[in-house]
């Protein structure tokens, strides 16, 4: 029994990383860690227990029956990350590809019914050339298997997909489903069609990186909300993210100790330029609020006129939602409300108190806009914020025109605490379009008409384009100066640690997908 054992060992150790120094050469030529070295790499030392170790598939058919490798083809455990619990599993592509057959497919089902058992996140680190072709319907059935998991431990269990090769084919589903997809340039890629079917289907000549790099679902698409130059800087994103999540639903973030001095922040004093229609960066905005370089964005290059990301505020972890003068002057459109409606329901699953930042003119027009759905696609950030029970705290610090006053987490829909800066505009629309409506005949009718507009503007301007109004109404909970705003933040998600809120009892809503 003991050299039957001996043997075993010995062959699962020349198997390892499918099979031999030669294959880890391959992946290390083309820049790429092995299987093993990423799960290393993310774990921490010593912690990490494979299981299911010991699998082979069970092919008979195409010679696959003389093509066996331990483990075929996926590494799967569990260990810590920063001593809290993960489970993880690492495709191998030295093994056929890492294609996914049935044991492959069955080895991460398991772990991930022991991380919904046991309440801890799940990271898949997906390396792989799709299903095992040679396997038919088992290996499809693989992957229903393994969205049907996904789809259950949605909001129960934090799930992050780092894409580190190829992801193709029915392969990308699971990873749209977990709440965040990081990928690696110039190695990874994702799309339901590859190059090839493209050009046969369409007579459209594209590249694999044009088509689903990194780059493309950055920037264009928004499926990945990270990416990272190389494997290494991947995994420390996955790190830093894991972070500022709980383990679970009913668990909160880990708050780093903080000493409380004085938080009066005088570099917020000077960001809001005169001129109403100058941009500024909300960022400087965001950092002058939170912890000194805790701001962690997600999203970056997508839908850029509007911010999301985490932040800690006196060691406590908060989501943030942004509206970006910098871009497109803040506007809300269809990319920017689905960004933000995605990052804020997040946040809701997992207990991450928001603070959402409002200098918004309003909804982009256009037929582009109108034409592609803007009405319910708008609506998912109106829905997302409105059925959020965390702590919800907004601050205006310019604009909030509009039905997008509303929908930036205005009193209305519920948001526990509502502050503006002095510089607040709070109003249907601007100054000049609303008064070249209720003013019209008389400005027509003026001598000079360009100054009766100014005139009229001035007069709008004073009269509602201020915070005052909607603070004498109770919409507004105090208008603060810029540099008291972190010290009034700290306070008021102190008081609202033990929020409860409780919603209509029902199975569940249904959002305007």
């Amino acid at each position: 029994m003991k050299s039957k054992t001996d043997q075993l060992q010995k062959k699962i150790a020349q198997g390892k990383e499918g099979g031999g120094a030669e294959r880890n050469a391959v992946q290390h030529k083309k820049g790429k860690l092995t299987a093993r070295e990423r799960i290393e790499l993310l774990m921490d030392t010593g912690s990490f227990e494979e299981i299911g170790a010991l699998v082979l598939h069970r092919t008979k058919d195409f010679g696959m029956e003389d093509q066996q490798y331990y483990g075929d083809g996926v590494v799967t455990g569990y260990g810590t990350v920063n001593d809290r619990l993960l489970y993880v599993f690492a495709q191998d592509f030295t093994v056929f590809g890492g294609a996914l057959s049935e044991t492959h497919a069955e080895k991460i089902c398991k772990i991930m019914d022991l991380a919904m058992k046991t309440g801890a996140p799940m990271v898949g680190l997906n390396d792989s050339g799709g299903a095992r072709i040679q396997e038919g319907v088992r290996s499809l059935g693989g992957y229903a298997d393994i969205f049907y998991r996904n789809v259950a431990a949605s909001g129960v269990i934090p799930q992050l997909s780092a894409i580190m090769g190829p992801c193709a084919g029915g392969a990308v589903y699971s990873p749209a489903i977990t709440d965040f997809t990081l990928m690696v340039e110039g190695s990874s890629y994702m799309f339901v069609t590859g190059p090839n079917v493209v050009k046969t289907v369409t007579n459209e000549a594209v590249s694999s990186e044009e088509l689903g790099g990194a780059s493309t679902h950055s920037t264009k698409s928004g499926v990945t909300h990270l990416t990272a130059a190389n494997d290494m800087e991947c995994i420390a994103q996955i790190k830093k993210l894991l972070s500022y999540v709980p383990q679970n639903c009913e668990d909160v973030v880990p708050k780093i100790p903080y000493n409380l001095q004085d938080e009066t922040r005088e570099c917020l004093e000077k960001i809001i330029p005169e001129n109403t229609n100058q941009p500024y960066d909300i960022r400087k905005v965001i950092d002058g609020i939170c912890d000194e370089k805790s701001f962690f964005e997600i999203h970056t290059n997508y839908a850029e006129n509007i911010v999301v990301g985490f932040a800690r505020l006196a060691g406590r972890s908060i989501g943030i939602v942004a509206n970006q003068p910098m871009c497109l002057a803040g506007v809300l459109d269809i990319d920017s409300s689905k960004k933000g409606a995605r990052f804020t329901r997040f946040c809701d699953c997992f207990n991450i108190p928001l603070l959402v930042l409002v200098d918004v003119p309003g909804f982009l027009p256009g037929t582009d806009q109108e034409w592609n759905g803007i009405i319910t696609n708008g609506a998912k950030l109106l829905y997302a914020l409105s059925e959020a029970t965390v702590p919800r705290v907004t601050v205006i610090t310019r604009k909030a025109y509009g039905g997008a006053y509303d929908v930036m987490n205005s009193k209305h829909i519920g948001a526990d605490m509502n502050f503006a800066w002095p510089t607040a505009e709070i109003a249907v629309m601007g100054a000049k379009g609303a008064c070249e409506i209720i003013f019209k005949k008389e400005i027509a009718e003026a001598a000079d008409p360009a100054k009766k507009l100014r005139e009229k503007e001035a007069e709008y301007a004073e009269k509602f384009a201020t915070p005052y109004l909607a603070a004498e109404r109770g919409f507004i909970d105090e208008v603060i100066e810029p540099k008291d705003t972190r010290k009034k933040l700290i306070k008021v998600y102190a008081m609202l640690e033990n929020k409860v809120a409780k919603r209509p009892r029902k199975k569940h809503g249904n959002i305007p997908l």
